[in-house]
């Protein structure tokens, strides 16, 4: 018989009993542009995707760094094609690795540790509903509490995730 241990236990209960457990998720972001850094929760990025007008603490951000919020609105939205099985298959390659490295140097948790797995989990679940990522997405499906991104360096990511799977289009 297999033992288990009563945090197992109490999962397995919960769910047979279909209590959804919360995943962890980003709730707050980090956002660097150069030296300027600022806190903002996801809900703002969320709040400028739809609208297109940056919440006050991210205008804030945004007037002392010099970037209009068109330009960060874009970054989140824009998005590639991805089917989930594929692009878990291909982060999961020796290329798919170094590019998550690469991705991993502009979005990445504060303490810089799992830097690599926690992106692909990000990109993956990000991919999952609809076959399309967004920086957004991955934000909202990161799994730590804080997310720590170099806005000014999103282009990198998104070309470097357009190129990996440019092969796969």
């Amino acid at each position: 018989m297999t033992r288990y241990s009563w945090w197992q236990w109490s999962l397995l209960i919960a769910g047979g009993f279909g209590i959804n457990m919360p995943a962890l998720a980003a709730e707050q972001v980090i956002l660097n542009y150069g030296p300027l850094s600022r806190t903002v929760a996801v809900a703002d990025l969320e709040a400028l995707a739809a609208t297109g007008t940056a919440p006050e603490r991210l205008a804030a951000l945004l007037t002392m760094a010099n970037q209009p919020a068109s330009k960060l609105q874009a970054a989140l939205t824009d998005g590639i094609e991805a089917n989930p099985v594929l692009l878990d298959r291909v982060l999961n390659s020796w290329p798919g690795e170094w590019a998550l490295d690469q991705m991993g140097q502009v979005i990445h948790p504060p303490s810089g540790r799992a830097s690599r797995q926690a992106l692909r989990s990000a990109l993956v679940l990000s991919a999952q509903d609809d076959n399309h990522v967004t920086l957004l997405e991955v934000l909202q499906h990161y799994p730590t509490n804080e997310v720590e991104v170099e806005a000014d360096r999103l282009e990198e990511v998104y070309n470097d995730l357009e190129t990996l799977m440019e092969p796969f289009s």
